[in-house]
């Protein structure tokens, strides 16, 4: 089975010669799909997972304060382990 680093979300278009990836690149950190672990393409819009886990940390730090629950999501999505 194949592991794709880019998941589109847009239309499928057929293509003859689909072996080669084509470039992709973050519309937030500009880098391209060689450099990041996954890449979720949209229409016209792009988001490596790094910044994807900075967003979703943003939007659970938002409120000001984070609960225990919020906390250990956080430390799931960078892969912090608590010794």
């Amino acid at each position: 089975m194949e592991d794709k680093k880019v998941v589109s979300f847009e239309k499928k278009h057929s293509k003859a010669n689909d072996k080669t990836q084509e470039l992709e690149y973050c519309s937030f950190c500009k880098r391209p799909n060689t450099q990041v672990p996954k890449m979720v393409k949209g229409p016209g819009v792009n988001i490596c997972s790094e910044c994807t886990l900075i967003a979703v940390q943003y939007l659970i730090l938002q409120d000001g304060l984070m609960s225990a629950e919020a906390q250990k999501i956080l430390d799931l999505l960078w892969g912090v382990s608590k010794k």
